[in-house]
C-alpha cells in the first residue's frame, strides 16, 4: 500500500488500477481504498471473476512451446521478492554507485 501511494505521489497521478491475482485480496483492497481516500487517489479493480493469476496461461504457453520442440535452459533463478528499483531494461548498464 505504501509503495503504491508513494509511486502515485512521485508521479503526480491520481488514479491507480490494481489487477491480476493480487487484486482479489479483500484485505489489500480495504487497506488500499482507505489509504487512497485519505490522499485523494482513485483506485480501480476488475470484477473478482477477472482477478486471476496468469499461471495457467503461462503453463499453456509453456506446453505449446514444449510440444513444438522448443527448449530453454534451466538457468533461471527464482526470486520471491524483486524490488522494482533494481529492474532495468534488457541491455541497460547499471549506474555506478
Amino acid at each position: 500500500v505504501a509503495k503504491s501511494l508513494r509511486a502515485m505521489s512521485t508521479t503526480g497521478l491520481d488514479a491507480l488500477v490494481v489487477s491480476g491475482g493480487v487484486s482479489a485480496n479483500r484485505r489489500l483492497r480495504e487497506r488500499l481504498d482507505a489509504a487512497a481516500a485519505r490522499v485523494g487517489v482513485r483506485v480501480y479493480y476488475p470484477r473478482l471473476e477477472f482477478c486471476t493469476d496468469n499461471a495457467a496461461m503461462i503453463a499453456v504457453a509453456g506446453e505449446a512451446r514444449l510440444s513444438a520442440g522448443e527448449r530453454d535452459g534451466v538457468g533461471i533463478r527464482a526470486r520471491a521478492q524483486w524490488p522494482l528499483d533494481t529492474l532495468q531494461p534488457p541491455g541497460a548498464q547499471r549506474a555506478a554507485v
